[in-house]
């Protein structure tokens, strides 16, 4: 699913991210950008880039996180130099370093542990890999902003697991059949919920910083 925002007030960019709730966030009525959400999907949002606009891409949203340092609502970024630069003035407390993404979820502490060694990566995605994969085809500039929602020492609840559609919106229904099937899960997706809604509140604050930063008026093409 696509977003396009606002008019051409500012240089053009293509953000990515996982989740209608994420894509919503950056909605600004003075922007010019398309937002493309992922799903969990990532042939479909390799087909979905392949079309968009050469334009700079920005891989944005919740992540999980691979460095036992990092805690919820922590920020990492990743990128080019000139771009790591300008995203380190508009957010000075975050982690700059490899965001890795890939296909499936890293839903256990011992998977995230395991992808920490073998990356060296902060955090885990499922975007950024294809986002950046794209820019390099486009020959375009690629950076990567992801908040913690939940941290190397976490693992996710099931229902967690189940709980994205490919367009990105929330599959109640399958959180409930989870939760059906496995009740003593409940505590720890309210844990989740709680930390991804965190994640989310910061995700809107680092937005925000970004746009007031002047990172979208950069012309990079």
């Amino acid at each position: 699913m696509k977003y396009l925002i606002g008019t051409p007030a500012a240089e053009p960019w293509v953000l990515v991210c996982g989740m209608k709730a994420e894509a919503r966030l950056f909605a600004n009525p003075g922007s010019c950008r398309e937002v493309i959400v992922g799903g969990g999907d990532s042939r479909a949002l390799e087909r979905r880039l392949s079309v968009a606009p050469a334009w700079p891409i920005l891989s944005i949203g919740i992540a999980g996180a691979l460095d036992p340092a990092l805690a919820v609502g922590d920020v990492a970024i990743d990128g080019e130099p000139e771009l790591l630069q300008r995203l380190q003035a508009a957010w000075p407390d975050a982690k700059a370093g490899v965001i890795h993404g890939q296909d499936s979820i890293a839903a256990t502490a011992e998977g995230k542990a395991a992808l920490r060694r073998a990356t060296g990566a902060l955090t885990i995605d499922m975007e950024s890999h294809v986002a950046r994969a794209a820019a390099e085809r486009q020959g375009v500039s690629f950076a990567a902003v992801r908040v913690i929602s939940d941290t190397a020492n976490d693992t996710l609840p099931p229902a967690a697991l189940v709980g994205m559609k490919p367009d990105g919106g929330m599959a109640l229904g399958a959180v409930l059949g989870s939760l059906a099937r496995e009740p003593r899960q409940l505590p720890a997706l309210i844990r989740t919920g709680i930390n991804a809604g965190k994640a989310m509140r910061v995700l809107a604050r680092v937005h925000h910083a970004l746009e007031r930063s002047g990172v979208f008026r950069l012309d990079l093409r």
